[in-house]
């Protein structure tokens, strides 16, 4: 199976190295000093038990327009970059190929083969002007939910922290065979890849802390464990979460646990800094938008208020203005 992992850094390398090393055809795209390194020595994955794995088997490159057609494209990268990555995918679409979004958040493809009262409605705070749609074709799309937690270390070099569950589903639910094979490669590379009939519900089981979580956390350079033990915080994440679930009820979504439950799977991970506090500590742009703008958009689409989650969204949007210099 030829496989494109378009952004080959923490997620998307861990996923590079283990699928190369099952004996997929895989091609990395990365850019910049990641790129050379991956050319020069291949890709390293350090797991989390300090043994290391490297893939010296993989094609690299920073354009796709160069790769040709391949059986599967897993874009790896964060949601902002999508609008303007969308148009170059199409040079590796052919008529069969799939592509798996392993973006955090809510989707782009959120209402398309929904079939509620929403279907087809664009969700702009994710898909602005509908530019992600025109170039990537949702008959194509497989949707993912990405459990794993890594990190790009070194140039060429991907630290693996914990999990590796990649949730996948069918937007429509369906169990096709596509999907099915798609989950085999994985499984065979030694991932935990579920097939879900209600994708949506397994996308907002775990958006639900991590509405919360991450921006509070850039907020206040806490971690998991510290935002969950001191209560302020954790009243208002509760709070927030309370907001979500209001929503994602609105939207038929049915959560199987409770807040506190919630809370506590977020705690037990202890010292651990989010992918939101790590960006707005790198100076670089955050997926802010996917994780809690979208539910604020939502809220205002099914007529539920959210004044915590539109607070803290408002609060982290300026620290990645000042941060990013961007405004």
């Amino acid at each position: 199976m030829r496989i494109c992992i378009v952004g080959a850094g923490a997620i998307g390398g861990y996923l590079g190295v283990k699928l190369a090393l099952s004996g997929a055809d895989v091609t990395l795209i990365a850019r910049g000093a990641h790129l050379e390194a991956i050319r020069q020595h291949g890709l390293k994955l350090i797991m989390a038990d300090g043994s290391e794995q490297v893939a010296t088997n993989t094609q690299a490159g920073s354009d796709m327009r160069a790769v040709g057609v391949q059986d599967v494209v897993i874009v790896a990268v964060k949601a902002y970059s999508l609008p303007a990555l969308a148009p170059d995918l199409q040079a590796l679409y052919g008529p069969e190929t799939l592509v798996v979004t392993a973006q955090n958040g809510i989707p782009w493809w959120y209402f398309r083969k929904h079939g509620g009262d929403y279907e087809g409605r664009r969700i702009e705070a994710v898909d602005p002007g509908g530019v992600i749609e025109q170039h990537m074709d949702v008959e194509r799309v497989i949707g993912c939910v990405v459990y794993p937690a890594a990190s790009l270390v070194a140039p060429g070099v991907i630290r693996h922290i914990e999990g590796n569950r990649f949730i996948l589903g069918e937007l429509d639910g369906a169990k096709t065979e596509r999907v099915q094979r798609l989950a085999r490669t994985l499984m065979a590379a030694g991932f935990k890849a579920p097939v879900r009939s209600h994708i949506r519900t397994d996308i907002w089981i775990k958006l639900w802390g991590n509405l919360a979580f991450n921006p509070i956390s850039a907020l206040t350079r806490a971690t998991l464990g510290e935002i969950a033990r001191y209560p302020l915080t954790r009243s208002l994440v509760m709070q927030m979460m309370a907001e979500a679930q209001a929503i994602g009820e609105q939207l038929g979504i049915s959560f199987s646990l409770g807040i506190e439950q919630r809370i506590k799977g977020a705690e037990e991970i202890g010292a651990h800094k989010t992918s939101t506090l790590q960006d707005i500590e790198a100076g670089r742009t955050t997926e802010i938008d996917a994780l809690v703008g979208a539910v604020a958009e939502l809220g205002r689409l099914v007529g539920v208020p959210t004044p915590h989650i539109d607070a803290v969204y408002a609060n982290v949007k300026l620290l990645e203005q000042q941060v990013t210099g961007q405004e």
